[in-house]
This record gives C-alpha cells, sequence and structure tokens, in this order.
C-alpha cells in the first residue's frame, strides 16, 4: 500500500518543505523544554516558578517559552494576585494547547513502549480506571494502524471575503 495518495504518491512532482503539518509544528514547539511546560500545564501548573521548577530550566528559558506557548495561542495568561502582592500572570491552556495534547501523550507512550527505564507513571481512563492510549481513528470510528494510514491532498475552504 502506498502511504502517499493521489496527486501526492508521484513525489518528484511536489515538495513537502514548508507545507508540512510536521515541519510547522516542530517550528512551533520543537524544544524540550516547550514540551515539558505543555506537559505541566496539562498537569495543572499555572505558575511562572512552578514551571521552572518542575521542568528544570533557568527562569529565562521559561519567560521565554511561556510567551512563545502564549503568542502561538496554546496558553493564555490570566492574572491573580495573592494577598498583599502585587499582581501576576498564571497560565492556562487553552482550547489549542488541550488539542495540542494528544502528541505530547503519543510521545509519553512512545517512550513508555520503546525507552529504557520505563517511568512508572501511565496514562488512565479517570472515569473508569482503566489503561488509556493514543489512537488514530477515522471520521467514522475505526481505529486506524499504521499501515493503513495514508496521506492525501485536502480541498481548502474558500476564504470569505
Amino acid at each position: 500500500m502506498t502511504f502517499l495518495q493521489g496527486s501526492l504518491a508521484d513525489r518528484d512532482s511536489w515538495s513537502a518543505i514548508g507545507e508540512c503539518p510536521v515541519e510547522k509544528t516542530m517550528a512551533v514547539v520543537g524544544t524540550k523544554s516547550a514540551m515539558l511546560v505543555m506537559r505541566e500545564a496539562y498537569y495543572g501548573t499555572t505558575r511562572f516558578d512552578d514551571f521552572a521548577q518542575r521542568v528544570g530550566i533557568t527562569k529565562a528559558a521559561t519567560a521565554t517559552r511561556l510567551a512563545e506557548l502564549v503568542d502561538l495561542g496554546l496558553l493564555a495568561r490570566r492574572p491573580y494576585r495573592e494577598p498583599g502582592q502585587r499582581s501576576r500572570d498564571e497560565y492556562v491552556l487553552t482550547e489549542a494547547g488541550s488539542d495540542f495534547m494528544p502528541v505530547v501523550w503519543a510521545m509519553f507512550q512512545w517512550g513508555q513502549r520503546h525507552l529504557p527505564n520505563r517511568s512508572r507513571i501511565g496514562l488512565t481512563h479517570l472515569g473508569c480506571g482503566a489503561d488509556a492510549s493514543v489512537e488514530i481513528r477515522c471520521a467514522e470510528g475505526h481505529r486506524v494502524e499504521p499501515g493503513e494510514l495514508g496521506a492525501r491532498l485536502v480541498k481548502r475552504k474558500a476564504a470569505t471575503p
């Protein structure tokens, strides 16, 4: 079976450079610290100092990562104020940030399965307690195995004036 379908099958007639969603996503969140900040945001971390400590990066790197993730729309700043303190920002997942989390969990799952010294942390369904995993399903609800997945050109919706 050919992964690339339709006009994409002629690999010499096109290039994915600058068009590939994987390339674009890596340009956005392709650093270890960005992925770990996203992990921590999902775990419930919201405060600047907590991100720095839990990810194990400098405050300068934390400031850079948080600013980038806010600019990309994966995190949003939300002001808070402790009694007697100045106003500060905390950082929370946006809808786009929540939509990104399967990417993080797929990496988590791959690491659990293929790297030595596996973590004792596992994914679980909070509703029933069963193990959870990341998988691909088609629009009809069928599980899609790697050998059954293809790529094709999709028609873009016309821009509205």
